[in-house]
């Protein structure tokens, strides 16, 4: 039996990122929670397109799975004047705390003392500025490096064996249009 302190609550961004996440963690001895919040998803659709792939990869490691209610405007108004932002500027950093807040915010209020993300998976993405945004917001923040030892590449694998939803955006509104 897992201790609760070795619970741990994993930010999903999408089910292909958090795959090799989660197994990643059992592994290290954490008991992961998967915490599906994504404000900035462009519409309803993508949103739930996402949470079905989500639930795929939770059922498959029968792990828990907790749902942020969809609620773009939070995310509108959070990054209210950044809307001309290049991808990975400004808008993007905003973007980010913003979900790690409220990651760090449902850990406490489940009693979990670390969280993490899968954002830091991809190849996209700056470990360093996300994993630094993280901390900042919390000392509970986990800083992990899923892409070493070819983790992005095992997630992919896993995303391909389960045939899961692919995107091929970050979700919000602004990068599509780009």
């Amino acid at each position: 039996m897992v201790q609760n302190a070795n619970k741990i609550l994993l930010h999903a961004c999408c089910a292909i990122c958090s795959g090799y996440p989660i197994s990643l963690l059992k592994e290290m001895g954490y008991l992961p929670i998967v915490y599906f919040c994504n404000p900035n998803l462009d519409s309803e659709i993508e949103f739930n397109k996402r949470l079905e792939a989500q639930k795929i990869v939770c059922n498959h490691f029968n792990i828990e799975l907790i749902v942020e209610p969809y609620n773009q405007q939070e995310y509108l108004n959070y990054v209210i004047g950044l809307e001309d932002e290049p991808e990975k500027g400004f808008r993007c950093d905003k973007c980010i705390e913003l979900r790690l807040k409220k990651t760090s915010q449902k850990a406490k209020e489940l009693g979990i003392n670390k969280f993490t993300t899968s954002l830091v998976i991809s190849p996209h993405k700056n470990y360093e500025k996300i994993s630094s945004i993280g901390i900042k917001i919390s000392q509970d923040y986990v800083a992990i490096p899923f892409r070493k030892n070819d983790g992005f590449l095992k997630t992919n694998q896993l995303s391909k064996e389960l045939n899961l939803y692919r995107q091929n955006y970050c979700g919000c509104k602004f990068a599509k249009k780009k």
